[in-house]
């Protein structure tokens, strides 16, 4: 998959490990997650393969959050992102990472 990030933090959270944004501080086991499920995401050929994935608990948000998905961090954490198929290639999927957010916020 073809994997943007909507945000600077998150792309340096990824890369680097850390961020120079103050707001955006998470605990380093929270990070390592971060970064593990970003690299599912970049190595996945489709969505299907990140549902197989168990500890992700991919899913479909409801509500005010409807059309994103998430994967998890951690148990406290997960990933939001959207998803878009390009028709023309099938197999190719943008992920545009939206948040790293608190699941229980």
């Amino acid at each position: 998959m073809i994997v943007t990030f909507n945000e600077v933090y998150l792309r340096d959270l990824f890369k680097k490990g850390s961020c120079n944004d103050k707001k955006h501080r998470f605990q380093p086991q929270v990070i390592r997650g971060y970064q593990k499920g970003v690299k599912y995401m970049f190595k996945a050929r489709s969505p299907e393969e990140l549902r197989m994935i168990n500890s992700l608990n991919f899913e479909p948000l409801k509500g005010d959050k409807k059309g994103l998905f998430s994967i998890r961090a951690n148990d406290k954490y997960r990933i939001e992102f959207t998803m878009e198929v390009n028709e023309e290639e099938p197999v190719l999927t943008i992920c545009n990472i939206v948040e790293l957010s608190n699941h229980y916020k």
